[in-house]
């Protein structure tokens, strides 16, 4: 089964309620395995309002969550370091790193995020 690791604005957009993101997740359980970076739990802990958290924390506690180490945080450097023109963020490098490293295709709606060569990447262009 291949691993796919959910951006941060896809699941912030699935916990809006986005019914494309929705059933292309339902689609997407019965062949992958749905992941996502701790830095993704960070950022999205860092929206989420108290009314939030049950749905947030359901969701989030279905995912399997790589953490950050050493080889990835080496990577995420890395790039950060070389892909200069495109003023990188930091968390973007290190949601890419975790994708190299973990060999996941990664799930996004800004795929300018990640230029990356060597990142295998899927883009959702939201319709609705």
């Amino acid at each position: 089964m291949s691993q796919v690791v959910i951006d941060t604005d896809v699941l912030i957009l699935h916990l809006r309620g986005n019914t494309q993101i929705r059933e292309m997740l339902k689609e997407m359980i019965q062949s992958s395995l749905l992941c996502c970076s701790a830095i993704t739990i960070g950022e999205i802990y860092s929206g989420m309002k108290d009314e939030e958290r049950e749905k947030t924390e359901l969701l989030l506690g279905s995912l399997i969550v790589f953490d950050v180490d050493r080889n990835i945080a080496e990577l995420a450097g890395f790039y950060r370091r070389t892909v200069k023109s495109h003023h990188l963020e930091l968390d973007d490098c290190l949601i890419a790193a975790t994708c190299v490293r973990k060999k996941a295709v990664l799930l996004t709606c800004n795929v300018k995020h990640y230029p990356m060569q060597n990142l295998e990447k899927k883009e959702i262009r939201i319709t609705s």
